[in-house]
């Protein structure tokens, strides 16, 4: 039974995001230019505002908010695996879907850095390229070695993610992610899975580029 939820979830959520995505001003063979990103981000942002500051769904409310970790060490020193791992754009390449990052806002205010970003990514499905905008907010808090990212995706995803970089012995660096996940009730099994699956692959990717001597 539990299989058969989660292969109709998954059926629901690949059917729910074709449909916002061929809907939207972005699709299949299309790519939107950089002014129509930034407002679509700033929409985005004035509906949503991303994050997890907000209480968690309420019951009955038809979402769910769900919260995990995944770490990974690095044998290279924190400072240098912050700076690498921070940069949005060494992830180009680091996913198979991710094509672009469009940069809307990079300022500071006190001893945070704030950037305001679109990432671009192409989905294969049944045939074609989806393209899908991933409209994001970072906060890098270079002396305590952690940044945050909040986003929004179709259809209706919201994540935040707090990363954590702790200095070990030899040289070492643990890098721990935090992501919460807030997502429609019968979407959200479905939206942990692939975006945590999705984390993963990117950490392993940043790993051996950051350890290659590549990043």
């Amino acid at each position: 039974m539990k299989k058969l939820l989660r292969v109709l979830a998954a059926q629901l959520f690949a059917a729910a995001f074709v449909l916002t995505a061929l809907s939207a001003p972005a699709h299949a063979g299309t790519a939107d230019t950089d002014p129509v990103l930034a407002a679509e981000w700033q929409t985005t942002w004035d509906t949503y505002r991303f994050s997890d500051a907000s209480p968690p769904p309420l019951p009955g409310s038809g979402r769910e908010r769900v919260k995990t970790s995944i770490s990974i060490e690095i044998a290279a020193p924190a400072e240098q695996v912050f700076t690498a791992y921070s940069n949005i754009n060494n992830h180009l390449g680091m996913h198979s879907f991710l094509k672009r990052v469009v940069t809307h806002k990079d300022w500071c205010r006190d001893d945070t850095r704030y950037i305001n970003f679109t990432a671009v990514e192409e989905i294969p499905y049944q045939g074609q390229i989806v393209v899908s905008n991933t409209h994001a907010q970072q906060r890098i808090h270079q002396d305590e070695l952690y940044y945050e990212t909040d986003t929004w995706s179709q259809p209706n995803v919201v994540t935040h993610q707090k990363i954590v970089f702790t200095p070990l012995d030899g040289g070492r660096t643990k890098v721990t992610e935090h992501l919460t996940f807030d997502a429609d009730t019968s979407l959200i099994d479905f939206a942990v899975t692939n975006g945590v699956a999705s984390h993963e692959v990117t950490q392993a990717a940043l790993k051996q580029a950051i350890e290659s001597g590549e990043l």
